[in-house]
């Protein structure tokens, strides 16, 4: 997703499922992760390469509430002491995201809610641009940073987050700040949740040092529904 900062302030249509909720003015929202898809009589789905999936699944699909902190299993990486992490940053915009290992280097795009509550999503056209979660922290400020993106779409196919369930714990993300100041951040974990049981508060929850959340779609897409069936969330914290 690359070029334009303009975000619409509509739901994102597509191959997607059901839109993101904010849930009050706290940082935490229940979430069942609008997947980007290819969409088009032209197209057949079958034909469309399917992106690389983590692999630590964080459980089976449930109905109900979404997994809260108490409910997410141990991350895969060795955390990061709390004497050893890096004090946090000044707030900034971030302006771009380098994953070198997945070879991702985009522009970012600064997202909100709709009127209804959802999350803004970058519009597909704009598929090769990821998209900050601007309410929460900025990426290297104390508290975890939300970047989103989507993973595949009808005009561009693979886009700015299709292989990022290839991470694995120890990789790095670059994220670029309008003040020149870099955050570096190391990955920790990279886990699939069924949408059913994103872990909400865990994602956009309150964290104690400067954290970074990658969040895409991932998982079988499912036809009927028009919409993949998990979430790909990366976890990773500020070393630089």
């Amino acid at each position: 997703m690359v070029r334009s900062s303009d975000v619409t302030a509509t739901p994102a249509g597509g191959r997607h499922g059901k839109p993101w909720r904010a849930a009050g003015a706290a940082v935490v929202v229940t979430l069942a992760m609008i997947g980007a898809g290819m969409i088009g009589a032209a197209l057949k789905t079958t034909s469309a390469p399917r992106p690389p999936q983590p692999l630590s699944q964080a459980g089976p699909e449930v109905t109900g509430p979404a997994v809260t902190a108490t409910d997410v299993p141990p991350l895969d990486g060795a955390p990061v002491a709390q004497g050893d992490a890096p004090p946090g940053l000044a707030r900034s915009t971030p302006t771009s995201i380098e994953i070198p290992r997945i070879g991702v280097d985009a522009t970012i795009m600064s997202l909100g809610t709709n009127p209804d509550g959802t999350v803004q999503v970058p519009p597909l056209e704009q598929a090769d641009q990821a998209g900050w979660y601007e309410p929460g922290a900025s990426p290297g400020e104390t508290g975890n940073a939300v970047i989103v993106g989507h993973v595949d779409s009808a005009k561009l196919g693979p886009a700015v987050f299709f292989d990022l369930g290839a991470l694995t714990p120890g990789d790095t993300i670059t994220v670029r700040r309008a003040d020149g100041q870099p955050a570096t951040f190391q990955v920790d974990s990279v886990r699939s949740y069924p949408k059913t049981s994103f872990p909400t508060e865990v994602v956009y929850g309150p964290n104690d040092r400067p954290g970074l959340r990658v969040v895409t779609c991932g998982g079988q897409f499912d036809e009927a529904a028009r919409s993949y069936r998990d979430n790909v969330v990366v976890f990773a914290t500020l070393v630089a």
